[in-house]
């Protein structure tokens, strides 16, 4: 098959064509959703976000705790007596008694607290912690974007790497079937020598390219099987996904301002940190709980001595001074609050630039792969021209392989800038905040990280980690 025709069926099959049973694009990002273990990495970690709200609402909870020892105790009385004789005082005795006893001394001690008022501590650390949730899974959402994006980068790379491999590869062939001729026309003295070497001199450079394409071929292959968890076998062509985009600039930056998770994860991170604000305040307030004690002693004071008894107690605890700290640590959080604002900001004007640059980038490949059609055109019939002219002696055969690399690089380019159309289109998506699962309707019933959090919000016990 000639070169030409070896261009024709690689850009179809990136185009619309492919093999049956063959790998898809969604079905790559499927896997990388459902098996990436930076995914998962990153659902383990909200899941331990989640347990900060039963953490914050313990604050509220009663403690109740318990005490016991039991031990051995061994007991020896010396005792001595002085007696005095009734018919002579002056005459005395001294008498030595000596007693040896054991006893088990046991106690047990149940106390018991439950917070009345804590100045809202607890209830604005539970809010915090709340929030802390929803900015958890906003960047659960990124972690989800960027693997879904590294996903589709590395399918579309190692479908381009292949492509041009295989135009390299088809490049050689041509040129060894060129050199062949050549050679038979130098020996009927049609050429020179020099022709020869021109076709021996690209011939070696286009292998060097051919094996440099491999080596491509191969870093992408590794690639895809980080971010998939498979090796890739035969890949059906990718697909922009267009039909989820919006139709102007303007609305693409409206929809990202709304649901960007870059943006909603700053919001919730400012939220956090005013909450933060009035649970540090809580430590001017003053604190009421109710406490309770229940014990028993016995054989503790002494042998055969027994203690039993309970009291409850309320508890009013009232801050005076304590050095500045709380007062240093309010001051602080009202700065951090400050900077979380700050944050916010920054990360509409980053999410808006983005939105922009992938608009750009869009338009641009929809752009380069119209022009790289028209020069491929152009540089075939160029190549068709030059050939003919070369037969009557018009042309050199210099000029032959000038024409031959002209089109294969414009096919090159082809197939690059139809890999970037298809990757435009979906970092435009996640510019939008859209590249999800939900959006790509990849696992209907994917992950849900609100079942957890449902699981774990109102526990008062249990260490073991619910299903999920």
């Amino acid at each position: 098959m000639s070169m030409r025709g070896v261009a024709s069926v690689l850009i179809c099959f990136f185009l619309s064509g492919g093999a049956t049973h063959a790998e898809t694009l969604m079905g790559a990002m499927c896997r990388a959703y459902n098996a990436n273990p930076q995914l998962n990495a990153g659902r383990a970690e909200l899941r331990a976000i989640d347990e900060r709200v039963p953490q914050a609402q313990a604050g509220m909870r009663p403690r109740i705790s318990g005490d016991g020892y039991l031990g051995v105790q061994r007991n020896r009385l010396v005792t001595k007596q002085r007696d005095v004789d009734i018919n002579d005082p002056t005459v005395t005795s001294v008498t030595k008694n000596i007693q040896n006893g054991g006893s088990i001394p046991r106690s047990a001690h149940l106390t018991f607290e439950q917070p009345i008022f804590d100045g809202f501590k607890a209830q604005n650390e539970t809010r915090a912690a709340e929030s802390g949730v929803f900015a958890g899974r906003e960047r659960l959402r990124l972690t989800e974007q960027r693997i879904l994006f590294d996903a589709v980068s590395a399918y579309m790379n190692v479908l381009r790497d292949t492509a041009a491999l295989k135009l390299q590869e088809s490049n050689v062939a041509v040129l060894k079937e060129q050199l062949r001729q050549t050679r038979e026309r130098y020996q009927y003295g049609q050429i020179t020598l020099t022709d020869v070497a021109q076709v021996e001199a690209r011939l070696a450079g286009g292998k060097s390219l051919a094996g440099a394409a491999r080596a491509t071929l191969d870093a992408s292959i590794g690639v895809y099987r980080k971010t998939v968890g498979v090796e890739p076998t035969k890949l059906a062509p990718g697909a922009p996904i267009d039909r989820l985009l919006p139709k102007s600039r303007e609305e693409a930056e409206r929809i990202a301002q709304s649901e960007h998770p870059f943006i909603l994860a700053a919001l919730h991170d400012a939220d956090v940190a005013d909450l933060d604000i009035k649970a540090l305040e809580a430590d001017f307030m003053p604190k009421l709980s109710i406490t309770g004690d229940v014990f028993t002693q016995t054989d503790i004071a002494g042998i055969g001595n027994r203690n039993v008894g309970a009291k409850v107690l309320g508890h009013l605890n009232v801050p005076i001074y304590e050095g500045g700290l709380t007062s240093s640590r309010v001051r602080q959080a009202k700065e951090t609050a400050g900077q979380r604002r700050f944050d916010a900001d920054v990360a509409r004007a980053e999410v808006l630039s983005l939105v922009r640059a992938y608009w750009g980038a869009l338009q641009a490949a929809k752009t380069q792969i119209s022009a790289a059609q028209t020069q491929i055109a152009a540089a075939e019939r160029a190549l068709y021209g030059i050939r003919e002219e070369a037969k009557a002696g018009q042309r050199t055969t210099l000029e032959i392989l000038i024409a031959q690399q002209e089109l294969l690089y414009a096919r090159i380019a082809l197939v690059f800038a139809q890999r970037d159309r298809v990757v435009a289109s979906y970092a435009m998506l996640s510019s939008l905040g859209r590249l999800s699962s939900g959006w790509l309707g990849l696992t209907p019933g994917g992950y849900d990280p609100a079942i957890h959090f449902d699981q774990v919000k109102d526990l008062w016990g249990d260490p073991t980690t619910p299903d999920r």
